[in-house]
């Protein structure tokens, strides 16, 4: 190769322009000249030197870019064009080629080499918007809005008092809350929430990125609290997520809240906001709160009160008055911090626009709208659980609500009870617990008694008040309801009622002989009540048992009436004539009447003789509701327990529209049974009674002393109030003797004029205290003074009481001198054990009559007259108690 290619001529001038020219000259070249290791043109020996290509060209690039300028001065104008071309050539005159990102920056020196160029910066910027675009926009496009937690679902179903007042919160899982519509809550209470939690509510798109920033901010200068979250936001966290603080949960919460926000109604997001959120005390949502707070309904808020719960909002524990957990959440503290919020809300109304200056000045002008002292809603103690129960009860089996219906919650269940009668039958059951039951000193005697009872409103049907055990959530059995109890002689007035509406059969006269054909019996009727009295069909003939046996009634006592009207047996209750009363007029027509008076059928025993003398177990309601029948001259209104039902605003029953008054006995009838029982009261076996103002009721006792009752009433209020023994939570349960109680003396009885009379007076006094003093119809003649079986028209009947202290104790266990007459082809009782034990089979014929006696050949159906099961259902119910079975 010839000297001149490979070392181009010098120029004659040094200097900058002059190596300038020298690298352009050089970069035009298609191959470069090698240099020496000195910077000079030639190779050592004189030999030349190929490169390996463009890599090799551009790391000699390279190094000469990265040599001083003058670095060699052997090397004449070869080192200038080395410097010369930095940044866009080589040092053999190649151009560099460019990155893509010129980061570090070529040709720059020190900082500057550093700091990225606009376009750089731009271009990055651009770069991870368009990343986050695509990932918002895959998110969304991914993401669905999931189904709603169902405990966002779950609700309370809330029971009323009578009067309004809210009785308890309960059912419905965990959570405190009442759903209820947007036109349910008022507009201060809304835009209270608003002006609190997220102004731009209705002008955002479920997200606000300026209010996150300015809570931030806002937090950081140490201003008022303010969420980053908008009400969107919040409604999506409480319906569709959990509570966590995960990043993974934010940002679901962000694009779940993007995704409402553009396919939900503002008014939607804002009422499920209103009914989820958390306000302390328990409850959940606005309608909970309004009652936690200031016992109202969410739509009787008042502004003042709503910005107090939109307070609550920021941290319930930290801002009720009533205080909180922790040191920090003191009355005081909490007081303080509730008024500052709840005064800046109702400035910051007016700021956004949603109150003006007046009115917003005019509430703080006024007092802090403190809310009432914390109780707790979901408390079923005492009475109130059996309260619920039967009210859930009445709604199953009397409405197209379901269990399952009840159990998922959001009903309002307005009831019947009277919460200052409930209080005052308790009372009065307290007082004679606490005088006369010892169940530590006297175990023996007084261990298990219990009681129950309830009170009716005549012609209506309502339950006022009931007592249906120590403790609902202690002892499971609502007393009230169904127990298996039988209610003895208080079941006489159903007797004596059959006989004036249908009359005694002639006795040569069939069976079954219409009404037309009988004689309707005057209470003045005389029949025989003497002591072990031959027991007779209609027709005269002797009742024998299935084993020929003459069944021979026995009085209390062994007493010895003799002739003796039935007004005067009413009032002694001597059972004799009215179990021949019974036999006269036909069982059937007993059952019938008692029926019709409002007892059910399912409580009932069997058809046998002592049918007639209270072998049948109605529970208190049922009882105290046949006799308001009495109490209204013959109207008979079943007894009921709720008055209506709403759920989410929307009223789902009314119980007028089933209501029915029906006629279950004329009144003179009903008026004459009143006026009989009038004079128990008065001269009989219930005069401790008595109350001050006329009542009527009957006293009741079982064999053995099994059980008590009395029943009586008002014009204007029906009462019943049983009295028994039994281990109710024992394996094997049975009713046991109450002889001895409250006195440890084993010959000591009890009777329904003792303890279950004056519980029954007590709790009348006081709830008929300030009632206009009403008295009875006075009752017109009815029917024909017979004679019964026995009872010779000459012979005086016995008016008065023998000399010894009656007793109304239908204790009636007939004589076992067997009978020399032959038996007849009339229907008898078979055998029984004692029926209050469980595996009776019926009435024994050898304990004919008595009270506890059975139900004969139907024994131990569990319809109430042979059973020792206190069971909470009738036979045949799925719904259990009155309300069960078939009624």
């Amino acid at each position: 190769m010839s000297e001149h290619r490979r070392k181009p001529p010098q120029p004659q001038g040094g200097g900058r322009a002059a190596a300038r020219r020298a690298a352009q000259q050089s970069s035009g070249r298609r191959a470069a000249q090698p240099r020496s290791a000195t910077g000079s043109g030639s190779a050592p020996h004189g030999e030349e030197r190929t490169y390996g290509g463009r890599a090799e060209a551009r790391r000699a690039a390279q190094r000469g870019s990265g040599r001083r300028r003058g670095a060699d001065p052997d090397a004449g104008g070869g080192g200038r064009r080395a410097a010369g071309g930095r940044g866009r050539g080589g040092g053999d005159g190649r151009p560099v080629k460019k990155r893509f990102i010129d980061y570090p920056r070529a040709g720059k020196d020190g900082f500057r080499r550093w700091l990225p160029s606009w376009k750089l910066v731009t271009g990055t910027f651009l770069f991870f918007f368009a990343i986050l675009v695509g990932a918002v926009g895959i998110g969304l496009w991914l993401v669905e809005v999931p189904t709603a937690q169902a405990a966002s679902k779950v609700e309370k179903n809330v029971y009323y008092w009578a009067d309004g007042k809210q009785m308890v919160v309960s059912g419905g899982g965990d959570f405190n809350r009442q759903i209820v519509p947007l036109s349910e809550i008022p507009k201060g209470m809304q835009n209270a929430v608003i002006s609190a939690e997220n102004a731009s509510f209705y002008d955002d798109n479920g997200v606000d990125p300026m209010g996150i920033a300015r809570a931030v901010v806002n937090m950081a200068k140490g201003g008022a609290t303010q969420s980053g979250s908008t009400i969107t936001q919040q409604y999506v966290k409480n319906t569709y997520l959990d509570q966590s603080q995960t990043v993974t949960r934010k940002v679901k919460e962000l694009f779940i809240s993007i995704k409402v926000g553009a396919t939900m109604d503002k008014e939607d997001i804002l009422a499920g906001y209103l009914n989820t959120a958390y306000y302390g005390r328990g409850a959940y949502g606005c309608q909970a709160a309004a009652r936690a707070y200031y016992d109202t309904d969410c739509r009787k808020l008042t502004p003042s009160q709503s910005a107090f719960l939109a307070a609550t909002l920021n941290g319930p524990n930290l801002y009720d008055p009533a205080g909180g957990y922790g040191a920090a959440a003191s009355k005081t503290a909490n007081t303080k911090r509730a008024k500052l919020r709840w005064e800046w809300i109702l400035k910051r109304e007016v700021e956004v626009g949603r109150m003006s200056k007046a009115k917003s000045e005019e509430f703080i002008a006024a007092e802090f709208p403190r809310p009432r002292e914390p109780k707790v809603a979901t408390n079923k103690e005492g009475q109130i659980g059996y309260l619920t129960d039967l009210a859930d009860n009445y709604i199953i089996a009397n409405s197209k609500i379901t269990k399952n219906m009840l159990d998922k919650g959001g009903y309002q269940i307005h009831t019947t009870f009277d919460r200052n009668k409930m209080n005052q039958l308790e009372t009065a059951v307290k007082k004679v617990t606490k005088e006369s039951i010892d169940p530590k000193r006297r175990p023996q005697y007084d261990k298990y008694v219990q009681f129950g009872g309830a009170s009716v409103e005549p012609k209506t049907g309502k339950i006022v008040a009931i007592y249906g055990g120590k403790n609902a959530l202690e002892h499971y059995t609502n007393n009230a309801d169904y127990t298996g109890v039988q209610v003895g002689s208080t079941f006489k007035p159903f007797v004596l009622a059959a006989a004036m509406t249908n009359g005694v059969r002639d006795k040569d006269g069939p069976r079954d002989q219409p009404d037309s054909e009988r004689t309707v019996v005057s209470p003045k009727s005389i029949y025989n009540g003497d002591n072990k009295l031959t027991l007779r069909d209609y027709n005269g003939t002797v009742w024998h048992d299935k084993d020929g046996k003459e069944w021979h009634q026995r009085n209390d006592g062994d007493e010895d009436r003799g002739k003796i009207n039935l007004r005067t047996a009413m009032q002694f209750s001597v059972n004799t004539p009215f179990i021949q009363l019974g036999m006269d007029v036909g069982t059937d027509k007993v059952r019938d009447a008692a029926i019709a008076a409002g007892l059910n059928e399912d409580q009932l025993a069997s058809i046998t003789p002592t049918f007639s003398l209270g072998t049948s177990a109605p529970s208190a309601i049922r009882l105290a509701g046949a006799y308001a029948t009495f109490a209204a001259s013959g109207k008979q209104a079943s007894p009921y327990s709720v008055d209506t039902v709403e759920h989410k605003g929307i009223e789902v029953y009314n119980h007028k529209d089933d209501y029915e008054l029906t006629t279950a006995f004329d009144a003179s009838v009903a008026d004459n049974v009143t006026d009989v029982l009038k004079n128990v009261v008065e001269k009989g076996t219930g005069t401790s009674a008595q109350i001050g103002r006329p009542a009527a009721g009957k006293t009741g006792t079982t064999d053995e002393n099994k059980s008590a009752w009395f029943s009586g009433y008002t014009p204007q209020l029906s009462t019943a109030i049983g009295m028994w023994r039994v281990n109710d939570k024992a394996k094997n349960q049975k009713f046991l003797s109450m002889r001895g109680v409250g006195t440890g003396r084993p010959e000591a009885s009890i009777h329904g004029a003792s303890y279950p009379a004056e519980i029954w007076a007590d709790y009348m006094r006081q709830a008929m205290k300030g009632k206009k003093v009403e008295n009875f119809p006075k009752p017109e003649p009815i029917g024909k003074e017979i004679f019964g079986d026995g009872a010779s028209p000459t012979a005086p009947p016995t008016t008065t009481a023998p000399s010894e202290t009656p007793s109304e104790t239908p204790s009636e266990t007939p004589s076992e001198t067997p009978s020399s007459e032959t038996p007849t082809n009339s229907p008898s009782p078979t055998d029984t054990c004692d029926p209050l034990e469980i595996g009776c089979n019926g009435g024994n014929s050898n304990n004919g009559g008595n009270n506890n006696g059975g139900n004969g050949n139907n024994g131990g159906n569990g319809n109430g007259g042979g059973t020792s099961t206190p069971s909470t259902e009738p036979p045949g119910s799925d719904n259990g108690g009155w309300f069960g079975g078939g009624g």
